[in-house]
């Protein structure tokens, strides 16, 4: 199996590649593709997936702490 990547995007969605299954609260599965963003500014309207109306409106760089591998 693939691993699954989420990266945050700057000023933007949560871009997801790799094979996952998106659900509802009551379990219902959304269709996905291969590769697809998930909104993260709440004013898409095709939630929960990105329609890019953050753009302009939205902003937020998320870093990872840096952690040094252990010996």
């Amino acid at each position: 199996m693939e691993k699954v990547q989420i990266k945050v995007m700057d000023n933007g969605s949560l871009r997801v590649s790799g094979e996952v299954e998106l659900v509802d609260a009551e379990g219902n599965r959304f269709p996905t593709k291969p590769v697809f963003s998930l909104c993260r500014c709440g004013m898409s309207k095709n939630m929960p997936f990105c329609d890019a109306s953050h753009k302009g409106k939205f902003s937020s760089c998320v870093r990872a702490e840096k952690v040094l591998d252990e010996e």
